[in-house]
């Protein structure tokens, strides 16, 4: 049997997502006194809008 489908194919399908991954570090500080960090991926739409991202603990 032949191959109905190649990967080409495969990709072709596939829809495109518009917006872009950024990655948000917020820093705290901890009961102790020492300063974390907290790492989170988040998808937006324009790079502008990572500053008007909170993330919370």
């Amino acid at each position: 049997m032949a191959k109905q489908q190649t990967f080409s194919d495969k990709m072709k399908k596939q829809k495109v997502d518009s917006r872009i991954n950024v990655q948000v570090i917020k820093a705290y500080r901890s009961d102790k006194g020492t300063v974390k960090y907290i790492e989170r991926f988040v998808k937006v739409e324009d790079v502008n809008q990572a500053e008007k991202i909170d993330i919370s603990r």
